[in-house]
């Protein structure tokens, strides 16, 4: 579920339609280093404790594996790939925030690679191929890939574009509005049936 700093960076009418991050593993991979440290510090401190009372403050050692764990959880959970009805936007950053977003009428093409163990476990990496300057973006072993490309795929369908970066002809606004003016024009809708309708078209931009 994307946090209230995402939403504040909506448009009006766009719609977010799902949020990914990386998978679990990534999560694990991270501090799996912390537990152990942790553990062996409890360990050798109760040890040393049962000789030296004093040498219980050692347990004190202990928080700093545990708060370089807990800055891992929370830069994992920041990390936000997010597909709304116009655009993919990357989100990073616990305090200071980064923020790369593609257009999805820009995305030229969409790349995903799974290796065996992503396919087993479902993650893997999506490539985004945009016409923007940043010209790639790419989304490392995210959780779900297929249902992360299918969603964005069916996004820019919905806008009106196909896989090649062009309008399709059902979707095709600017003519369609253009169309109802020649009906307006020749009194065939009223001036209220047009614009209601052109601002129905409108919106679907």
């Amino acid at each position: 579920m994307a946090d209230n700093y995402v939403k504040s960076m909506l448009g009006e009418n766009e719609v977010i339609l799902l949020v990914a991050r990386q998978h679990r593993f990534v999560l694990f991979s991270a501090i799996v280093a912390e537990i152990v440290v942790t553990l062996i510090v409890i360990v050798a401190i109760a040890a040393l404790a049962v000789a030296n009372p004093l040498a219980g403050f050692g347990f004190l050692l202990a928080l700093i594996p545990l708060a370089i764990m807990l800055r891992d959880i929370l830069l994992w959970r920041s990390r936000q790939y997010i597909v709304t009805n116009r655009r993919v936007i990357q989100v990073s950053g616990v305090f200071n925030k980064s923020v790369v977003d593609s257009s999805l009428e820009k995305v030229n093409d969409v790349k995903m690679t799974q290796s065996f163990f992503g396919r087993l476990f479902g993650y893997g990496d999506i490539q985004i191929l945009t016409a923007s300057e940043l010209g790639v973006n790419l989304f490392k072993r995210i959780g779900d890939p297929v249902k992360f490309k299918t969603a964005m795929l069916n996004a820019k369908e919905e806008l009106g574009f196909n896989d090649e970066g062009g309008p399709t002809h059902h979707e095709d606004i600017p003519g369609q509005i253009k169309e109802l003016d020649v009906l307006r024009k020749k009194g065939i809708l009223t001036e209220e049936e047009f614009q209601r309708k052109k601002k129905e078209l409108l919106a679907k931009m």
